[in-house]
């Protein structure tokens, strides 16, 4: 198919590129950028007057919720939430059910997302067995079937020896190993130590649990010369210790979810289930550290955290509620509320949504590397394009993720999408929704 996006505002935050322009697409690719030849003969073309148009949207910490929880999210409403909030590109942890160990079961699920012709799915694969902590996967054989790399998610190493061994098998293949640093010991709480969880007689989650943590994988990482990636840092504490182990020359990255970037343990109010969240919400001076570490490039990423629960697993007592909460479909008006708020601008905003988380995942993109969050002459085209002032409010029920629960219900924010292209294909038109 070929597209023409005229009249749009085009926006590459790789190279800071923002200008008015028009961009041509065929067979998959983006021809041009700027002059439209004469003979290009467009099958569609998209006014994108008053728009922007960016790179599609590139979100490191997706919850498919499928096999195993299609109650709470099937694969083709996910992906469809995905291209409706501009997402073209995301990564899902292993912890489905049966756990993604197996390279069988990574191709299966490649390849029920590509027959759905939506955003592009990149699975990490299981570090331990059966996330089990004990016997390491087969790395290899993993990445062959399409892995990026390799987490535990939400299930922590007590065993360090296995940490280490892991770090260094994935070492020897320059593997990334994606950790959330929490203390299995100190992290079995449900709300941010402090004194709000204290009144209201919640179990805390110290920050010495994210530091701990994080103490402990710079030593491994040291000693190993692993690379790893750190998902949703959620404290101050922990954005200091990262700023550190990034000026000694340590190969981490790290993300910090739309939650910990704009809410605080308050917003829980009087036992909001909405704000059952992993990490949990922590204070404002957490919340000022970790706006502060995305601007400055401590933090490389900005992640929505999509994890879709489904009715009676949110509608229960606040300490036995399932964390999580729907987000793709906001990740984007977020990022840009945040850039208005903080003052990082929309080219900030956008290049934590797409040419560094890009760069978070480097090689293990494959022939998507040189292009990915980017738009480039001869690159792949992924775009999103939208309405950067015109506002929506967030409606639960009108989302299109199976997963109605969010704590942004209510909030007016700005950035409708209106066109996702993935590959070239028009994946997501506002009107035709």
């Amino acid at each position: 198919m070929k597209i023409l996006i005229k009249n749009g505002r085009v926006i590459n935050p790789a190279t800071g590129f923002d200008e008015l322009a028009d961009v041509t697409i065929a067979a998959g690719r983006i021809v041009s950028i700027g002059a439209v030849t004469a003979d290009f003969a467009p099958n569609k073309t998209i006014d994108a007057t008053g728009c922007v148009v960016a790179p599609g949207l590139v979100d490191l910490s997706v919850r498919l919720r499928e096999p195993g929880h299609e109650h709470e999210g099937m694969l083709a409403s996910e992906l469809a939430a995905a291209v409706a909030g501009g997402v073209t590109s995301l990564v899902c942890p292993p912890d489905t059910d049966p756990v993604l160990d197996e390279p069988g079961l990574v191709e299966m699920l490649k390849f029920r997302a590509e027959k759905l012709h939506q955003s592009r799915v990149f699975p990490l694969g299981a570090l331990t067995r059966g996330l089990q902590g004990v016997a390491l996967t087969e790395m290899v054989q993993l990445t062959e079937a399409g892995c990026v790399g390799f987490s535990q998610a939400e299930v922590p190493l007590e065993d360090t020896q296995v940490l280490m061994r892991a770090l260094q098998y994935a070492a020897s293949f320059d593997y990334t190993v994606w950790l959330r640093p929490q203390d299995m010991h100190l992290g079995k709480g449900v709300a941010a130590s402090g004194p709000l969880a204290t009144r209201l007689g919640l179990s805390g989650v110290p920050v010495a649990a994210e530091t701990i943590a994080l103490h402990t994988i710079f030593e491994l990482m040291r000693a190993t010369g692993a690379r790893v990636h750190l998902c949703r840092i959620s404290s101050a504490a922990g954005v200091a210790l990262v700023a550190q182990a990034k000026a000694d020359g340590l190969r981490v990255t790290c993300d910090v979810s739309i939650n910990s970037l704009h809410l605080t343990d308050t917003d829980i109010g009087y036992f909001d289930s909405r704000m059952r969240l992993e990490p949990p919400l922590r204070q404002q001076r957490d919340r000022d550290a970790l706006r502060l570490g995305l601007l400055d490039g401590t933090v490389d990423a900005l992640v929505s955290d999509h994890t879709p629960v489904d009715e009676d697993a949110k509608t229960l007592p606040f300490a036995e509620a399932e964390p999580g909460a729907t987000g793709l479909e906001l990740l984007l008006g977020l990022a840009c509320k945040w850039g208005d708020d903080s003052g990082a601008g929309l080219l900030r905003a956008l290049a934590v949504l797409t040419s560094e988380p890009a760069r978070v995942l480097g090689s293990a993109l494959g022939p998507l590397q040189a292009s990915a969050g980017q738009l480039v002459k001869g690159g792949v085209a992924d775009l999103c394009i939208f309405n950067l002032v015109s506002s929506w409010v967030v409606e639960p029920a009108a989302l299109r993720s199976q997963g109605k629960h969010t704590p942004f219900s209510g909030y007016e924010l700005p950035a409708r999408v209106g066109w996702t292209v993935v590959g070239g294909q028009v994946a997501f038109e506002a009107h035709a929704a």
